[in-house]
């Protein structure tokens, strides 16, 4: 089985390299997409310095967002299967494996990482980011009638056939609400791993803020009906 990996990369100078000497050392067959997002830090001259280790690097001219370039990786992959990963070493790739199971066991459609479980390491985190994803996470269960504990994980592993029909509108953080609403819509084979989380905080570089839980949620009630 040929896996995808999509690493959207903005401002990732310190850490970028690292996560893919990561991905790499999973010892998996893949095909990995890294598209940098208008970095200005010098992001790019340290993928340059990598890109015999990368398949295929994206250059976007401007930031345009995380969901624009998500977009622009799923375009070219071609693997059986496809994992989003953030460039930030906030999530281990050591975690495909268990990822992989539901889709090789149990024929899964789509699989999330969970951080919530408690079943392996996860540093503690702000306060009021655990309350804005417990509320993402229970609008959604009410709205999508599921019970996915941790809805705007990164680890989104899903087959690439999902691709087809996607048409997601949203290009920032929100991008993943629109695109995980259009998967649950359609009644696919959903299952959820624990898996490790090692969160940054605002001063090693963390980007999202409080007002994207709005973005989010707007976005899931939007979705839902359209």
């Amino acid at each position: 089985m040929k896996l995808s990996v999509v690493v959207p990369v903005f401002n990732e100078k310190a850490t970028v390299a690292e996560i893919i000497d990561r991905i790499r050392a999973t010892n998996l067959s893949i095909e990995l997409i890294v598209v940098d997002d208008g970095s200005t830090d010098g992001t790019r001259d340290v993928l340059k310095g990598v890109s015999g280790k990368i398949d295929h690097l994206l250059l976007q001219e401007r930031n345009a967002g995380k969901g624009a370039a998500l977009k622009a990786g799923f375009a070219v992959a071609t693997g059986d299967v496809v994992i989003i990963q953030d460039a930030d070493l906030e999530y281990d790739p050591e975690d495909y494996h268990e990822l992989l199971k539901p889709i090789t066991k149990a024929d899964a459609d789509l699989v999330l990482g969970s951080r919530l479980t408690g079943a392996k390491p996860q540093r503690a985190y702000y306060y009021w980011h655990y309350v804005g994803n417990r509320v993402i996470t229970f609008i959604a269960r009410v709205l999508y009638n599921t019970t996915l504990s941790d809805i705007y994980t990164c680890y989104k592993v899903f087959k690439r056939e999902q691709l087809t029909g996607l048409e997601v509108k949203s290009d920032g953080f929100e991008f993943d609400a629109e695109m995980l609403a259009i998967l649950l819509k359609r009644r696919l084979v959903v299952y959820e791993v624990p898996i490790s989380y090692y969160g940054r905080s605002y001063g090693e570089g963390k980007k999202i803020k409080w007002y994207h839980t709005v973005l989010v949620v707007w976005n899931l009630v939007k979705y839902r009906f359209v």
